[in-house]
Parts: C-alpha cells; structure tokens; sequence
C-alpha cells in the first residue's frame, strides 16, 4: 500500500446514496455556466471574472444585510465582524483584476462584439450594494424593469433605511440629537455639518463612545476598500480598452472616473480635517 493510500485509507468513496461534495456546492450548474459566444481563448478569463465577481457580490449583500439587522438590534460587535469581512471581500474582489489585467486590447476585441449591450454597469446586485451602502440613485432603477425580481429587491431596499443612515441613527440618539439620517429614499451625499459634529464628539473622545468610534472605523475601512476596487476597475478598464464608450453605452472610463468622486460616508472623511 502507498503512502497516498495509507493517508487516504478510511475516506468514503462511495457517494450514490449519499451528498459529496459537488452536490453540497451545487457544483455542476456552477461549471457549466460558462457559454463563451465567441472562439476567442479569453472570453471564458472574461466570463469567470465577471461570475465570480457577482458571487462575492452576493456575500457582500448578504453581510450588509445582516450587518444592518444587528445594528438596529443594538448588537454592534456582531456587525463589526460582518462589516469587516465586507472589507476583506473588497480586497479580493481588488485583487481579481490582476488577474483581468492579463488579456490585452487585442484578446478584448477579438471577442468584444459577443457581449452585445451587456456591462457590469447593468449588474442589479453591485447596485444592490450602493443603495445598502447609501449611494441611491433612483434614476437608475430603470435598467431593472425587464427584470421582475430584481426590481422588486431594488424597490424594497429604498424603503429601508441604508446602512449609514442606521448608524447616522445611532449617532443622533447617543447624544440625544433630532434625527438626522433623513429618508430612506435619501441621495444627497454631501456632508451634513450637524452630522460630521457629532461624528467630531466622537472622535475627540474615543474611550467614551468606543462602540460608535469603532463603528465609525470599520465603515471608512470598508470605503476605503471600495474605493480602492473602483480605482482598479478604472485602471483595468483604460489599460484594455482606452477611452472607447463602455459596451453598454456609458462614457466608460470617463464614467468610471466620475464615480470615483462619489462618497459613501462624506461626514466620516470630512471630519478628520476638522480634529
């Protein structure tokens, strides 16, 4: 018997009767979701960038979700965990286009035309995160119409409260302040002075307010790593494309460019200048 065999002596290997692996991870649907409409060697790169992206996107949904769950539930270090991990999936997500970045201009265009209209700027579940986040631009809604169930998640989110509003919430009633979080439709995201004053209260005294401190901490490590994902995806997208209009029809790069003037949590950067 080999070495292999002996470490290996004892694992089932039978599984007719019972659930392996692949059928735990639904693995086969997974695999075979990859239909390149081209001959083109890197569409399938292209492809499997793009599904994985929206796999992390959906774990980041689904933490921001219950992040949010267990702030308004008083349970702060429960969503400082899920708000960290955010964080650290914004990293990988950062890290995958490296990865992208290995196909050149001219493996992009030898199978551009298969995409037809189709753009991550159409993804329901990346804007799903920016109206979780507070960014809530309802103008945009319409690009999920012909998509019942999408629509329907998109339309419900802006009845609730956005992540930063909740805390904006959280804030107001540790120092006994009139609301200040605004609707739930909310889209204004310039700093609010009223706001950043108290976010000011906060930092000038760390040891008495450590819990909304921190939570002050992991929602700008969270942007931080966000921003630093937009940035990269500009650079990706100039570096393969140059300044062409994005297949959907945006500017593109000069599009992308322009988000990356969009903040999440104004009153949260906008502080540290006043310390």
């Amino acid at each position: 018997m080999s070495d292999f065999e002996k470490a290996a002596e004892g694992a089932k290997m039978d599984f007719s009767k019972d659930m392996s692996y692949g059928d735990y991870l639904g693995l086969e649907p997974i695999l075979n979701a990859q239909h390149p409409l081209s001959d083109a060697h890197d569409e399938m790169l292209f492809i499997i960038q793009h599904q994985t992206s929206e796999l992390w996107m959906r774990l980041v949904i689904h933490e921001l979700e219950a992040a949010r769950a267990a702030m308004l539930g008083g349970e702060l270090p429960t969503a400082f965990k899920m708000l960290a991990r955010v964080s650290r999936i914004f990293e990988q997500l950062n890290n995958a286009w490296d990865v992208l970045r290995t196909m050149t201009p001219s493996e992009y265009t030898a199978f551009r035309p298969s995409l037809g209209n189709s753009s991550g700027f159409q993804s329901h579940q990346y804007r799903l995160v920016e109206f979780l986040l507070g960014n809530r631009n309802e103008a945009l809604m319409k690009l999920h119409k012909h998509t019942s169930g999408a629509y329907a998640r998109l339309e419900a989110e802006l009845a609730r409260p956005s992540l930063y509003q909740v805390a904006i919430a959280l804030l107001s009633a540790r120092f006994d302040h009139a609301p200040l979080a605004g609707e739930p439709s909310h889209t204004d995201w310039k700093p609010v002075p009223a706001v950043q004053d108290l976010w000011q209260r906060v930092y000038e005294d760390p040891r008495a307010h450590w819990d909304l401190y921190e939570l002050a901490e992991k929602l700008v490590d969270l942007e931080d790593y966000f921003r630093r994902w937009r940035f990269n995806h500009v650079t990706t997208v100039e570096r393969i494309i140059g300044f062409k209009r994005g297949t959907g029809g945006t500017a593109g790069v000069s599009y992308l460019r322009k988000m990356l003037e969009v903040e999440l949590f104004p009153e949260l950067w906008h502080v540290r200048g006043a310390l």
